[in-house]
């Protein structure tokens, strides 16, 4: 089964409900996801700077970068 996708951006109504019009025929059956948007664009970047670089600090990478 192939899919086509559409982007579409609303907000959330009272009780969670979500009205969208899309430019589909009546009846066609379509398959939902639902991503709630991040706000903060910069998040993914902040916790990779707190992340631990530990990994880098071994004797195999060392060898393969000092003797590229």
């Amino acid at each position: 089964m192939t899919h086509n996708a559409i982007r579409l951006e609303t907000n959330v109504g009272p009780n969670g409900k979500l009205e969208v019009t899309v430019p589909l025929a009546p009846g066609t059956p379509v398959e939902v996801l639902v991503l709630a948007s991040n706000r903060d664009e910069f998040g993914d970047l902040v916790d990779a700077t707190r992340s631990s670089t530990d990994f880098w600090d071994n004797p195999w990478d060392d060898e393969d970068w000092n003797h590229a």
